[in-house]
């Protein structure tokens, strides 16, 4: 592929130029790999049972989602700098990588191992930094007092994974589990000093059209131009045939 000059001017900077700085520090600025070494003592520790807690399960599937990601982003980034230089070919699988860099677009390449997501690559690139973040806190310091559900590959393996840890402990089937949900107080994590004795907490969950009125426990209207409004700490309780 052929350098393709910026429209400002002589002093304007090639594209292939600016790719090769937005790989360099996109490199440069992704966190270390997540390790399952760097566990927590007993997180994986199994139960009197034999099998490990469902949410450690849950949490080894993650960090191998999470993992293979960031193989596929790093080895596509290295490849592309490598066809920039001429070093390899460029492929057309890469010229895309290439076009989407220039677009502030996700590459196809990553979108395939990748979480859902309509982000841009900016946003995206942030928010896969707070996934990695989140998860690695888990990892090294334990479960924490709140999930933040948009932080997961698969939030629909931990849902399940919470409904068995919860059958398990009551010896109750699984079939006849689903969640209740109660919306509290706290209006981040940061007030949180415990997690609940059954369930689970949630927190970056927002709504559309609505806002939460935490005085009045119920939604009401949203504020003139927000469309969006954050909601507060969720508890999702595991019940027994539930009927809303």
């Amino acid at each position: 592929i052929q350098p393709r000059v910026s429209s400002s001017g002589s002093g304007g900077s090639s594209t292939d130029s600016i790719v090769a700085a937005l790989c360099t520090e996109t490199l440069e600025q992704l966190p270390p790999d997540l390790d399952l070494a760097e566990a927590a003592a007993g997180l994986f520790d199994r139960m009197p049972d034999g099998k490990l807690n469902s949410l450690s399960v849950v949490l080894s599937q993650e960090v191998d989602r999470f993992r293979r990601l960031a193989g596929v982003i790093r080895s596509s980034l290295a490849q592309l700098q490598a066809a920039i230089k001429g070093m390899v070919v460029m492929s057309a699988e890469l010229e895309a990588a290439y076009n989407a860099l220039l677009l502030n677009q996700v590459p196809q390449m990553w979108e395939r191992v990748a979480y859902p997501s309509l982000k841009p690559l900016s946003s995206w690139i942030k928010d896969y930094h707070a996934r990695i973040a989140f998860m690695r806190s888990w990892l090294v310091n334990g479960p924490p007092k709140c999930f933040w559900l948009p932080g997961f590959f698969f939030p629909q393996g931990f849902m399940t994974g919470v409904l068995q840890m919860h059958a398990r402990k009551y010896a109750i089937p699984i079939d006849s589990l689903s969640f209740g949900f109660e919306v509290t107080q706290h209006q981040s994590t940061d007030t949180v000093s415990q997690a609940p004795d059954d369930g689970i907490y949630v927190d970056g969950l927002w709504v559309d059209g609505a806002r939460w009125d935490t005085a009045a426990g119920c939604l009401e209207e949203s504020q003139p131009g927000v469309m969006w409004a954050p909601l507060p700490v969720i508890h999702f309780k595991p019940v027994q045939n539930y009927e809303p």
